[in-house]
């Protein structure tokens, strides 16, 4: 980004830190709370009339327009999340939630990371989600998936497309960078977007079939293509695009005909790791810088 473009989002970020902005998810109504990582309400929308179990999809206004500030409005001083079990691929939790202020966080990133894929795949967080459903058995389940999010699984992009799979700190040839470059058409991004929260959206099919109560759907954040100048979600932008999140409910089936494949590590791991070897790899994979 230009020297004018970083002092142009600054400035956006400046005012965004001022706007108090988005409903928390805890007033709202729900047993078991789906996010759907950098998912626009639109793109949820759009899928929608051909995706089991979602019918309708409203739109609600986000606390934050990327993870970590979605994360530090959300959960932070809620009286909830003692009761709360958190199922989750963002690497963010780390750094931004208290694992102590919950009945449970699964931190599923640090140890079910799919190095080839460069993100966690969508089934990793289904099997703990129902595992720790029937096992803790809590009063709310957060369950975060890191799909539509960059890397798109089923539709990576191919490096003759103006993209890698992977972003570097060298080379941060990303969706939203790439997109910014002119390097490829937002045609093309929207398809491999669309074809992640496809996929992701067979998983979530699965867990509302093998989860009780009111099950709800959202994002943390959207994603812009391009308005106010911006791509991505950088953080305190107000922009409608990023702001603007889905909503939509159905019933759990609670079912118990599917057994979790996926064995984590006994304790879980709840240690902080940034920093670590290896932890930067996650986030580049992301596209953090």
């Amino acid at each position: 980004m230009s020297r004018l473009g970083t002092a142009y989002l600054r400035a956006i970020q400046t005012a965004g830190r001022r706007i108090d902005y988005g409903t928390n998810v805890f007033e709202r109504e729900w047993d078991v709370l789906v996010v759907l990582d950098a998912c626009r309400a639109d793109l949820l929308r759009s899928v929608a009339p051909d995706t089991d179990p979602i019918d309708g999809v409203d739109a609600v206004r986000s606390v934050g327009s990327s993870s970590s500030e979605w994360l530090e409005n959300t959960f932070p001083g809620r009286p909830e999340t003692s009761r709360t079990v958190m199922v989750t691929a963002n690497t963010w939790t780390d750094r931004y939630v208290d694992a102590d202020a919950f009945a449970a966080l699964d931190e599923v990133w640090k140890y079910a990371w799919d190095a080839q894929l460069g993100t966690v795949p969508a089934r990793a967080v289904t099997d703990r989600a129902i595992a720790m459903a029937r096992d803790r058995d809590p009063d709310r389940l957060v369950v975060h998936y890191m799909q539509p999010h960059h890397p798109f699984v089923p539709d990576p992009l191919a490096a003759d497309d103006g993209m890698v799979r992977n972003s570097t700190h060298s080379n941060p040839s990303n969706p939203w960078v790439a997109l910014r470059r002119g390097e490829i058409t937002t045609e093309r991004v929207w398809d491999a977007y669309e074809a992640n929260l496809r996929y992701v959206l067979e998983d979530v099919k699965i867990l509302v079939e093998h989860v009780a109560g009111r099950v709800a759907i959202t994002a943390d954040h959207g994603n812009l293509f391009g308005e106010w100048g911006l791509y991505g979600h950088p953080m305190y932008v107000p922009a409608p695009a990023v702001l603007t999140v889905p909503w939509a409910e159905t019933t759990g089936e609670d079912r118990q005909d599917y057994t979790p494949e996926l064995e984590p590590p006994e304790p879980l791991p709840v240690t902080r790791v940034y920093g670590a070897e290896g932890d930067q790899a996650r986030l580049d994979a992301l596209g953090y810088r």
